[in-house]
């Protein structure tokens, strides 16, 4: 119940630039994914991306730097689907970053609900927990 006069604060937090120790995880998933994609093993090229996704999506910057690549690898495997999914993707998953409203341990591709949360795999939740924003 809120009083006339009275007002209520909310403090919100802003995410911006991912902790170095993180950055690290972050940026060998994204060379693990190049190193599976230039050697056409597709499959696994994904899977890096899903887990950079996962450790991305609390930062804007990162978070939305994999929905681009997502977005890409949909193009290269003309995939209507994915790159149709990407989009919407791109434009507002940053945001949700931004604000802290992510749907966590979700994996950004367009096979799954963008807002659904899911189980995070053991080893990426040990790296999460020790870089928690």
């Amino acid at each position: 119940m809120t009083l006339v006069g009275q007002t209520h604060h909310c403090m919100m937090k802003f995410y911006w630039t991912i902790p170095q120790g993180l950055k690290e995880h972050y940026l060998l998933e994204l060379d693990l994914y190049k190193t599976e994609f230039g050697q056409r093993n597709l499959q696994q090229a994904w899977r890096h991306l899903e887990r950079t996704h996962i450790l991305a999506q609390a930062w804007p910057r990162e978070h939305s730097y994999v929905h681009w690549r997502m977005l890409l690898f949909g193009i290269h495997i003309k995939n209507l689907r994915e790159i149709m999914g990407q989009i919407p993707r791109l434009l507002i998953g940053g945001v949700k970053s931004f604000v802290g409203n992510i749907p966590v341990g979700n994996t950004g591709g367009a096979n799954v609900p963008p807002l659904l949360p899911m189980e995070i795999p053991e080893d990426l939740s040990r790296i999460l927990k020790a870089y928690q924003p």
